[in-house]
């Protein structure tokens, strides 16, 4: 039946070549025209959702879970003080702000604000949203923030002074441009951005890096580097440890396929390993995280292992690498996080959470597994690399709300330091992992978060979410707003770990690559068939739920698969994959979908191409597309062009663009509380 399906909408696809694409107009962003049709869906979709019943009492419960007091304030640790971002409903946009680590340990921290963004806003009178901050080691009393347009990844970037806590009089500034900026020393940067003309790749991103000296134009700047147009682009990389300072640019050449320079002196040496691995340095030590096997001396190294080799010794040449952690079939490495001394080793064993300490003494690698929770996710990151061996490590669960816990190496005793109250009523729920097998017999896993007295009679409203992209893993995480939307509710949530993703290593992504996406999409329908026939959901109950990659992902499946869904929420998707390569960012993501002005890989990628594959005379399940004005890494039109072309053919279809949120659902937390509202009663009442 399927096969069928996909044979009628190959016909359909030749009937819509983009040249004859009646909807191009849709891509110009903040157009007229364009944003007439905006105002017309958002005036249809917003009083449908606004007037069920419970609307307005959910949107009120989704921001107080968004500016809860009680949510744990992470920190990042820039030499005496530990800074933290928050946002709440007297700072909507957010403050920066800072304190000591005694007083972070107390239960109501005094903080000290350092940037107030609703006050930049509101003195400049633009809609800012604070896209991070990179000081100047050791002291980190220079800055450069960056600020953003509505939540765009494009940013502007001025120097900013941490003691005197204002922007630096003729210090450093960047026009908006998407691109990077780092410290090399007081007077100088390394800036990647766009310096005009031709400076820029395919994939809108900048192919030149050049050190940036104080007090001269940027236009002096000396350029280090210089990557094809044709690149995905190029940034540079500072890290800094007592004693040694590494300055790197990292060209991308495609998404997963790149090289990285390091400088000696004035000299850019070019670092002899796979174009496919990833490369990070530590204690003198480079470290390499391979996609696929190498062999760099008499030694061959899996895919998926992290090897490590001195860094002095491998740029005259040598290639005697140690074994830092080789994967197995259900085991892999997500992370390495460095400390002053070892590497923590973030492990996935089955999509369930393993931390293991890596020392290195004696010329190998010494292995301590850290006892950690069952069935939990654990995330941990250094609290200063340079300092010492303390981390933090966060613990969370789908029903057990985050825990932050301060550890250092050697021992499995760590202070609790903050924990989040339960957000919503967990009582009566469990959670359980099952698998469902692809055609091809691929094991496919799968959580379930539901009520633990449920009927199994597929009469349990459910959504399933997914990913299987890019090599991101999905893994349990507790969520207020999917707690309060959905679990008490009555829902059941279900997760789906596709191929595409990271779970299993670089080859359960690697095999979903390009000609083997189609996999990915097979892998969710099968889930949701496994779930019809374990009596958790139903068709008429299920629903499906995914976002940018996710997006591209259900909408693929109910095309695909229109009969086995009731409802579908499609967010900041990817859908016209015709022209996804000529939209912002796309061109950057052909290694992963291939290239569409190929008619080799047209062939593939049209089978499923969701806006291509759309027929009139299909029933498809109700759908709800969502996008954001600013989004300037996802086109806007790839939701806009759907709802035009089913709207065109008779479908029911609903839509709703912020004008702010970037590749998101917006940037205050009202914003952001808004489109869940939307989302979960559009749920509800498709789903009920």
């Amino acid at each position: 039946m399927r096969a069928a399906l996909l044979a009628i909408a190959m016909t359909a696809t030749l009937a819509h070549a983009a040249d004859e694409d009646p909807y191009l107009w849709l891509e110009d962003v903040e157009g007229a025209r364009s944003m007439q049709w905006v105002k017309d869906q958002n005036a249809i979709t917003r009083p449908q959702l606004e007037s069920k019943p419970g609307f307005k009492a959910l949107q009120d419960r989704m921001e107080k879970v968004l500016t809860s007091r009680d949510r744990i304030p992470m920190v990042t640790k820039r030499g005496p003080w530990l800074y933290n971002f928050w946002q709440d409903g007297e700072h909507p946009r957010g403050i920066l702000r800072r304190t000591s680590m005694d007083e972070y340990r107390k239960p109501a921290p005094a903080w000290e604000t350092v940037i107030d963004v609703d006050r930049i806003s509101s003195d400049e009178k633009e809609a800012w949203a604070f896209k991070g901050m990179t000081c100047l080691y050791p002291d980190y009393r220079r800055c450069l923030v960056s600020l953003s347009r509505g939540g765009a990844d494009a940013i502007v970037v001025r120097e900013f002074d941490a003691v005197d806590k204002q922007f630096v009089k003729d210090g450093f500034t960047l026009p908006e441009a998407k691109g990077d900026v780092v410290w090399r020393d007081l007077d100088s940067i390394y800036v990647a951005t766009d310096f005009g003309a031709g400076s820029m790749t395919t994939s809108g991103y900048p192919r030149i890096v050049k050190e940036w000296k104080r007090g001269t134009p940027l236009s002096a700047a000396r350029t280090v580097y210089e990557s094809p147009a044709s690149d995905v682009g190029s940034s540079p990389v500072v890290v800094n440890e007592p004693g040694r300072r590494y300055e790197l640019v990292r060209r991308s050449i495609q998404f997963y396929d790149g090289e990285n320079l390091y400088r000696q002196g004035d000299k850019w040496v070019k670092l002899e390993v796979p174009r496919d691995s990833n490369v990070d340095v530590m204690n003198g030590l480079l470290l390499v995280t391979l996609r696929t096997e190498w062999k760099p001396g008499e030694r061959a190294f899996k895919g998926g292992s992290l090897i490590s080799v001195d860094l002095d010794k491998f740029l005259a040449g040598g290639r005697d690498f140690s074994l830092v952690f080789e994967p197995t079939e259900r085991v892999s490495l997500q992370a390495a996080v460095a400390t002053r001394n070892l590497l923590l080793l973030d492990l996935l064993d089955n999509v369930k959470s393993r931390v293991v300490e890596a020392r290195f003494a004696d010329g190998a690698w010494k292995l301590r597994p850290v006892a950690v929770p069952d069935s939990s996710s654990i995330g941990v990151n250094a609290v200063d690399r340079n300092e010492n061996d303390d981390y933090w490590m966060t613990v969370t669960s789908y029903l057990e709300p985050t825990t932050l816990y301060l550890a250092r190496a050697g021992s499995d005793s760590r202070e609790k330091v903050k924990s989040m109250p339960a957000l919503f009523d967990a009582k009566g729920l469990s959670v359980k992992q099952y698998e469902a097998t692809a055609k091809d017999g691929t094991r496919i896993p799968y959580f379930v978060v539901m009520r633990a007295d449920a009927k199994l009679d597929g009469s349990t409203p459910a959504i399933l979410y997914g990913y299987g992209g890019f090599e991101i893993s999905l893994t349990p995480a507790y969520s207020g707003k999917i707690g309060v939307g959905w679990l008490e509710w009555g829902g059941a949530w279900i997760v789906a770990n596709l191929r595409g993703g990271g779970e299993f290593g670089p080859e359960w992504h690697s095999t979903a690559l390009r000609e083997g996406r189609q996999k990915t999409h097979t892998d969710f329908i099968a889930v949701a068939e496994d779930l019809q026939k374990r009596g958790i959901s139903s068709p008429k109950h299920l629903g499906i739920f995914g976002g940018s990659q996710g997006g591209l992902l259900v909408s693929a499946a109910f095309t695909q698969a229109p009969q086995d869904f009731k409802a579908v929420v499609s967010e900041v998707p990817l859908a016209d994959m015709k022209r996804f390569s000529h939209l912002l960012a796309g061109a950057s993501w052909m290694a992963e979908y291939g290239n569409p002005d190929v008619p080799a890989d047209w062939a593939f990628i049209s089978k499923y191409s969701p806006y291509q594959n759309l027929r009139k005379d299909a029933k498809y399940p109700r759908v709800f597309f969502t996008t954001t004005t600013r989004d300037d890494r996802v086109h806007p039109a790839h939701a806009r062009k759907m709802v035009a072309r089913m709207k065109e053919q008779g479908h029911d279809v609903l839509y709703f663009e912020n004008t702010e949120g970037g590749h998101g659902s917006g940037v205050t937390p009202a914003q952001q509380a808004y489109s869940a509202a939307l989302i979960y009663t559009f749920f509800r009442s498709e789903l009920k």
